[in-house]
């Protein structure tokens, strides 16, 4: 327990600290945003926190994080470069347990909850000169399910939305209650 709160003592965010400086990360336009460069070292987030740390951060199946190096701080990056926000455990995962240099966008706001939200843009390692671009989702989600291939947006063609689809109806409801809402709307 001492450990889980020294961790939530380490995640406030530091007074003041700017890393604004040397970002090129482009705006959202999201509230509370702010540009931000920093150094870290790619963690699994559960093994931060509890100890149940597996091979190569989970292979995909954990939510990674960064631990900042200026501060010791864990950060959440939930998103990545592209328009989705499908998160960014894709990008960072080829960086599992190695330091590296991240730009993008930091949100922060006491108002809103939200201290140590990143929006990851681009990352290298630690020394690289090349930065990486934070836009692979797409192309690895592709890769992973070759039978959903087709047009439109990927999350029309995603097996495991349309398995909850199927199960839960689209306002999550059941397929009765879906039924009736849309005799109800489209008379």
């Amino acid at each position: 327990m001492r450990y889980l709160l020294a961790l939530l003592a380490l995640a406030m965010p530091a007074a003041a600290q700017d890393f604004s400086e040397g970002s090129e990360a482009k705006s959202w336009n999201l509230y509370a945003e702010q540009p931000a460069r920093f150094e870290a070292k790619v963690v699994d987030i559960l093994c931060e926190v509890t100890g149940d740390c597996p091979e190569n951060c989970g292979d995909g199946t954990r939510q990674l994080g960064l631990v900042r190096s200026a501060d010791n701080v864990l950060v959440f990056p939930n998103k990545n470069s592209q328009p989705a926000f499908t998160g960014a455990a894709v990008e960072l995962l080829p960086f599992c347990g190695q330091d590296v240099e991240v730009d993008g966008l930091l949100i922060e706001d006491e108002d809103l909850g939200a201290r140590n939200i990143y929006l990851v843009q681009t990352i290298r390692r630690q020394g690289d000169a090349e930065w990486t671009k934070a836009n692979r989702w797409t192309k690895v989600w592709a890769d992973t399910h070759p039978d959903a291939a087709g047009k439109g947006p990927w999350f029309r063609r995603d097996p495991r939305v349309n398995a909850e689809i199927a199960r839960e109806g689209y306002f999550g409801l059941g397929a009765d209650k879906d039924a009736a809402i849309k005799d109800e709307l489209f008379e």
